[in-house]
């Protein structure tokens, strides 16, 4: 058997060990998913391109997102941001592909 002091010993122990690999869990995780939004971004604004090269629209032109760009994206389904932020695009020609989250977290959601 052991005794309480050794029990708490061990307890503490784990403690400190939890203590230190939680938040460097959390920081991994947070950069996974802004380099997987960031990864969507860059697709989305490819796809942006192909599209109007294909269809001959000129900056300004309208477009409906996401779905006229989802059969250039090579995905059956919509893209999502892994954190939960929601994506927007505008004109042909306008501001790149944005994820609703951009600077807000850390580390941020924006094209380089």
């Amino acid at each position: 058997g052991f005794t309480l002091v050794e029990t708490m010993i061990v307890v503490a122990i784990i403690g400190l060990l939890a203590a230190i690999a939680i938040p460097n869990f959390m920081k991994a995780r947070a950069t996974s998913q802004a380099n997987a939004c960031i990864s969507n971004l860059k697709l989305m604004r490819d796809a942006i391109d192909q599209m109007a090269l294909e269809k001959g629209l000129t900056t300004g032109s309208p477009w409906n997102f996401p779905a006229d760009i989802l059969p250039y994206v090579g995905q059956s389904s919509s893209l999502v941001c892994p954190a939960g932020g929601t994506y927007g695009a505008s004109a042909i020609g306008g501001p790149p592909p944005a994820c609703s989250l951009g600077n807000t977290v850390t580390p941020a959601h924006v094209l380089p």
